[in-house]
């Protein structure tokens, strides 16, 4: 059951557009999918859930930080009770054996950060050690329960790297990184490798200098860039945006080959209806064609990279 977190620095770069897409389209095609929304703004949980049913029936004690805060409460929950198959969207998979999970977050998961980062301190060098080990491979240890549930897992992450982020690439095997092909987008591209490279070096040396218990290394690798919000002119990016796409590929970062257009009535409008536009009910147009096969091209790529 692979785990692939989507992430970036930068907020703003169709992270969760890419996810919602992602995971629509692997269900199509037959995948057994499970998403978990970790960023606090519930962009993703927003995609698949209207405000109300969320307010109704999740906010209480069905979300990730319903989960986080259990183990602040000395009684951790399964994150198996979490999981629900979002109503809207699993209409849609009917005609299909494909199935999209969710497990829903919450706009309070800010504040589950700073619980987490309190829980680093110990008293003695060891204690620090066996603390860090606990506290990031939390969701790891979770995720575990579900290894026969799922084909994969989409975590959409938060724009940061935090302590609840760094739960989440401890868990995964795979980083996808969405970005935009301008300055700001691509600028904390290096940074955000550098800054993985750094967590898994501490987390491995922890893990095998820590006493206690043996904790299995990590070792999530980056899948590649996906290109998104770009501006399109004769079929291709326009001219100011493809130095920056050629910027990424010298950083010898992977790149998909596929990427995505921009087109903000689509993708905005998607969320209203619980529904992934590229598994939606199809308006007529080349546009909105041409979209849903730049997704469908993306996700055949990351087929073949998942499972060569």
């Amino acid at each position: 059951m692979p785990v692939i977190s989507v992430i970036n620095y930068k907020g703003g770069v169709g992270k969760t557009t890419v996810a919602a897409n992602l995971a629509a389209k692997l269900a199509w095609r037959g995948r057994r999918v499970l998403l978990i929304d970790m960023d606090s703004q519930a962009s993703l949980t927003f995609s698949f859930v209207k405000p109300e049913q969320w307010r109704d029936d999740l906010e209480t004690d069905g979300t990730i930080k319903s989960w986080f805060d259990s183990f602040e409460d000395g009684q951790p929950m399964c994150l198996e009770d979490l999981v629900f198959q979002p109503e809207d969207v699993t209409k849609r998979l009917r005609r299909t054996s494909g199935e999209i999970h969710l497990i829903a977050s919450h706009l309070g998961l800010i504040n589950v950060d700073l619980d987490l980062a309190t829980e680093l301190g110990g008293a003695t060098v060891s204690k620090t050690k066996a603390a860090f080990l606990r506290v990031h491979q939390r969701l790891r240890n979770g995720l575990s329960a579900l290894v026969d549930q799922f084909d994969l897992v989409l975590i959409d992450c938060p724009p940061n790297f935090n302590v609840v982020t760094k739960t989440a690439i401890v868990a995964s095997d795979h980083l996808l990184i969405p970005a935009k092909p301008d300055y700001l987008s691509t600028l904390g591209i290096d940074y955000l490798r550098r800054s993985l490279d750094q967590l898994v070096e501490d987390f491995n040396d922890y893990a095998t200098s820590g006493g206690g218990a043996k904790v299995e290394a990590i070792d999530p690798k980056v899948m590649g860039v996906v290109f998104t919000m770009v501006q399109v002119t004769s079929g291709k990016p326009i001219a100011a945006q493809r130095p920056f796409i050629s910027q990424v590929a010298n950083l010898r970062m992977p790149v998909f080959d596929q990427w995505i257009r921009e087109n903000k009535t689509l993708f905005a409008d998607a969320p209203e209806y619980g529904v992934p536009v590229v598994i939606g009910n199809r308006p007529s147009g080349q546009t909105y064609k041409t979209v849903v096969q730049e997704i469908e091209r993306f996700v055949d790529e990351f087929e073949k990279s998942l499972w060569p």
